[in-house]
This record gives C-alpha cells, sequence and structure tokens, in this order.
C-alpha cells in the first residue's frame, strides 16, 4: 500500500474533481432553525455598536501584553441607585406616560406597496400589510402601526 492510499485510512477523500454546486439558500427540512416560511423574509438587524471591538485584549498584542488592574477598572461600570417614583414613564412623580390616541396600539408587520413595489416611487404610497415576519424587526419596522379609521 503506498502512502497516499493510507493517508485516507480507506475512508472516502474528496480529491476536488467532483463539481460542487453552491446551492444558496438551505431548504427548510435543511435548516436548524424553526419554521419562518420563506428565509428571505427573516431580515437582519444589525447590532447597536461593535461588539468587543473597543476593550483591551482584541489583537494578538494586546492579549500578550495582558490587562491591568486599572484598565480592568476602568471598564467597570458602577450600580446606579434605583430611582423613587412611581415608576411610570421616564421621570418620577409623575402621572405616567398618556396613551397617544393618534397612533394606533397594533404593530404593522412588512409592508408591500399595492402594485408590488413594480411601479415608480410617488408621493403619496398607499401599502398594504403583510404580516410581522420570522425575524426581529428594525427600528423602523418596529415604529410603524395601524392607525384605526374613526
Amino acid at each position: 500500500m503506498t502512502e497516499a492510499q493510507a493517508w485516507g485510512d480507506d475512508v472516502y477523500q474528496p480529491d476536488g474533481s467532483e463539481v460542487q454546486d453552491d446551492v444558496g439558500l438551505l431548504d427548510y427540512e435543511d435548516t436548524l432553525e424553526g419554521p419562518v416560511g420563506n428565509p428571505l423574509d427573516t431580515g437582519y438587524s444589525p447590532p447597536e455598536r461593535p461588539l468587543g471591538a473597543e476593550h483591551t485584549g482584541v489583537t494578538a498584542a494586546e492579549r500578550q501584553r495582558g490587562e491591568s488592574l486599572d484598565e480592568r477598572l476602568a471598564e467597570e461600570e458602577p450600580e446606579l441607585p434605583l430611582l423613587e417614583g412611581d415608576g411610570l414613564g421616564d421621570t418620577t412623580d409623575t402621572d405616567g406616560e398618556l396613551l397617544d390616541d393618534q397612533v394606533g396600539g397594533r404593530r404593522a408587520g412588512r409592508l408591500m406597496a399595492e402594485d408590488e413595489g413594480t411601479a415608480p416611487i410617488r408621493a403619496e404610497l398607499n401599502a398594504r400589510d403583510l404580516g410581522i415576519d420570522g425575524g426581529a424587526a428594525s427600528a423602523e419596522e418596529a415604529a410603524m402601526h395601524i392607525i384605526d379609521e374613526e
């Protein structure tokens, strides 16, 4: 047995001669996620700020040097005392935040133009609600509410 034959220990090893098709998005049966319907409808919400980029120890040189006690203490945030008050709204000693009757209470989902987005954009827009999608809503989507007609 030659060295090339013994290398795989009689286990199939791909040699690169076979063509592998890139199928793009996986089918629902092949994913580990829950039911989301169309995978393109899930959306993506990026983090508010870069995670870890502002901390010490991100680069290899910083990890090798280590972090001093002063640097560790500078990253600590003190625990804020609990505010006294009625617990309603953003301020203390108020009657709370009143409900705005000009904004609906029900959230809208994804909005699609009546013409399915094929016509040029006009100043006045009419759209229909397609329902809330399977992913997290962005801030703009979460701000959309349904206003009841009177």
